[in-house]
């Protein structure tokens, strides 16, 4: 039965939701018609293809880090902050499996919301880095080491890439840790 009152909100939505089942790499237009009890060329009413959809489930899941990332960091300083962010980010890679990897998309620059999220994440590490007395290309340079030593951490825990027997937690403090002790001794 068609779902009545279907939105290009609703399919984004409902694009995330799937996502975190299936896999961000086996949403398709027609899992995702079959779920919503549309046919296939329904959806191209609320999205122009699987392009799109990917594009805008980016802008989606970007916003939502970007608001745990800025409640996270929010009345902190220093690595206080950064353990908040990062342990943060960890965990909406964890909770969101399908979703966690359109965050990479870079923002398109055709959708202010997109890019406004993009900022509004990028901001919460500035933030952070700022307590560091990082600013400019030191602050890029930073940010960019976060998210690498960061995203690098999920994407291998999700992946299940830690065969090691060492708890993987204490290993992602230790990664965070090393953050910290970077970001006092940076060079400008």
């Amino acid at each position: 039965m068609p779902r009545a009152g279907l939105t290009p909100q609703t399919v984004v939505r409902e694009a995330a939701v799937l996502a975190d089942e299936v896999g961000h790499d086996r949403l398709t237009l027609a899992a995702l018609a079959a779920r919503l009890g549309v046919a296939l060329p329904s959806l191209y009413k609320h999205v122009k293809g699987i392009d799109a959809l990917h594009q805008k489930l980016s802008a989606l899941a970007t916003a939502e880090v970007a608001a745990e990332l800025t409640r996270a960091a929010a009345g902190r300083a220093g690595d206080d902050a950064l353990r908040a962010v990062a342990a943060a980010f960890r965990s909406y890679a964890r909770r969101h499996p399908g979703r966690y990897p359109a965050t990479q998309r870079a923002p398109d620059p055709a959708d202010p919301e997109h890019l406004a999220a993009g900022e509004q994440a990028v901001g919460a590490v500035y933030a952070i880095l700022r307590g560091y007395g990082l600013s400019g290309d030191a602050a890029v340079d930073a940010t960019r080491m976060f998210r690498a030593a960061v995203h690098g951490f999920v994407t291998l825990e999700a992946a299940g890439g830690f065969g090691l027997p060492r708890d993987v937690d204490r290993s992602f403090d230790q990664l965070v840790a090393g953050l910290d002790t970077a970001y006092r001794n940076w060079r400008s």
